[in-house]
């Protein structure tokens, strides 16, 4: 018996989730919190981790395509990009998957890990990405 699939997620889905985790992780972190145990923000805090981490699974592909759809050239430069983003979301997919490990996720963590070199290299990644893709195209 076959498996129903999802839906793939589009790059602006993709990226919304990844943006929705990192502000909520950002008001976490100044919480001070020592546990997510107990805290009545904890079990979003493992839900929109859960979410940004499947995001991430895939983004290359998703942007891959957008690029293609939007007819962007010279295609050897975007896809060298892509490379970069696939690169930046897999250390930070490995990230995430570490805080989600954890039995405790105190905001010192959080602030950590948004602290991250990687966190961050991926978000400026889709920034960069997502403003040549919102530009109008001239032909």
């Amino acid at each position: 018996m076959a498996t129903p699939t999802t839906p793939a997620l589009t790059h602006d889905e993709r990226c919304s989730a990844i943006e929705e985790c990192y502000e909520f992780l950002l008001g976490y972190a100044a919480q001070g919190l020592t546990t997510d145990a107990g805290s009545t923000h904890g079990g979003q805090l493992r839900t929109l981790l859960s979410t940004a981490a499947a995001a991430l699974v895939g983004i290359r592909e998703a942007y891959v395509d957008a690029v293609v759809t939007a007819k962007l050239e010279p295609a050897d430069h975007y896809h060298a990009f892509l490379n970069v983003l696939d690169r930046d979301a897999r250390d930070t997919l490995a990230a995430v998957q570490l805080v989600l490990a954890q039995p405790a996720i105190s905001s010192q963590l959080v602030d950590n890990f948004n602290a991250s070199i990687h966190v961050r290299a991926l978000l400026t990644d889709l920034f960069l990405i997502d403003e040549i893709l919102k530009r109008p195209q001239l032909t």
